[in-house]
């Protein structure tokens, strides 16, 4: 079974960037489809961006299009998302997840695995 391990995220400042990654252990995410979701305090779960198997195909959230940039070296493994210009409505838990299908889904449904979360804040 894929299990999700992910890393980056923390504290910034508004304007600032971060960038979170995503692996998995034990097995190549090369051959999935992946997306990344966000969950602020007191709010649903919400779609931010997705990427097909060979990253060739990229969806966004009309929130962060222009801002973040989903991308993935399936030579080494992880999916990134590079987050520009955040804000302080950014603030959120991030989850990386692997799509049941081989396109670029924002429906959450349709991810099988999800990573463990990870906190970014961005201070106004």
């Amino acid at each position: 079974q894929v299990q999700l391990v992910q890393s980056g995220g923390g504290l910034v400042q508004a304007g600032g960037s971060l960038t979170l990654s995503c692996a998995a252990s034990g097995v190549s995410l090369s051959s999935y489809s992946m997306g990344w979701f966000r969950q602020a305090l007191g709010k649903e779960r919400e779609f931010v961006a997705a990427t097909t198997w060979s990253g060739s195909s990229t969806i966004y959230a009309d929130s962060v299009k222009g801002r973040f940039i989903i991308s993935r070296d399936n030579a080494k493994n992880p999916v990134y998302l590079q987050m520009n210009t955040l804000k302080f409505e950014d603030t959120a838990v991030y989850y990386c997840a692997v799509a049941r299908m081989t396109w670029a889904s924002a429906i959450g449904a349709n991810y099988g695995t999800w990573g463990q979360g990870t906190q970014v804040t961005v201070s106004s």
